[in-house]
Order: structure tokens, then sequence, then C-alpha cells
């Protein structure tokens, strides 16, 4: 039986990832589930990656993890939105359980506020959705 979620990874920021992929386990282990991770190149990319993972029928949900950070062009407002629409679109039409972990900020400090595993933890937070997404999922299944 399958007890496994994927954590993707847009691994542009690496160290503010490893805070959030810090959260992302701590909360999947001490839920009892496994997990795989997987690295991406960006924010853009997990919304490819999770529909090509869904295929396969390994993993219960998925956890969505980024950091897209403004700059002085519009390229955040394409990223934020877009890995958004990508991430609603599988919810939706595809039925997937998934965590959205990606956070989008002003600046590095608002990036590390959110994601430390002993501040903001969205990390954790994006694997707690996506675990209760998968359970209001086998309720109707």
């Amino acid at each position: 039986m399958v007890n496994k979620f994927l954590i993707i990874e847009a691994r542009f920021y690496d160290d503010i990832l490893n805070g959030l992929v810090e959260g992302a386990i701590e909360k999947l282990e001490h839920s009892g589930f496994e997990y795989d991770r997987l690295q991406v190149p960006g924010a853009l990319e997990i919304p490819a990656a999770i529909a090509m993972a869904a295929d396969t029928s390994l993993f219960l949900g998925f956890v969505a993890l980024g950091c897209i950070i403004r700059g002085q062009t519009s390229h955040y407002d394409i990223v934020s939105n877009e890995s958004a629409r990508g991430l609603m679109y599988l919810s939706i039409k595809k039925k997937l359980a998934i965590g959205n972990g990606i956070i989008t900020v002003e600046n590095t400090e608002q990036a590390w506020d959110r994601a430390r595993a002993s501040r903001k933890n969205k990390g954790g937070d994006a694997a707690l959705a996506a675990i209760r997404m998968h359970s209001i999922k086998a309720l109707y299944s």
C-alpha cells in the first residue's frame, strides 16, 4: 500500500529551500508518512514535475516547495502567478492532494522568516496541507 508523499523542491535558493524542506520532512515523519524528494530548477517546473509523477500512482500527494523573491522586473509576477495557477489546475482538474509551499516574498529576510521550521514553518504547513487534502480525497474515493 502506498504511504508516501513526494516533496518537489525548486532549488533556485538552496539555503532557503533547506529550511522549507526541513519543516516539511518533520511534519511528514511526525504524521507517519514516508517521502521521496525531487529537485527541479525553479518554481515554474514544479507543476510539470507533479503531473509527471502523478501518473505513476506511487504517491498519496505532493508537497511543492520553492521561493520566489521579488526583483526589479515583472518576472516575479509571472513565476508567482503561473506556478500557483499550475498547482491549482492539478488540484482541481486532476484531483491531486497538493500542499503549496512556494513562498513569495519581497526580500531574503521575509524568505528566512517563512522558511525556518522554528519560525513560520511554511514547509511544514505545506506538508500538513497535502496530508489533509489526501484525507479529504480518501473520504470521497
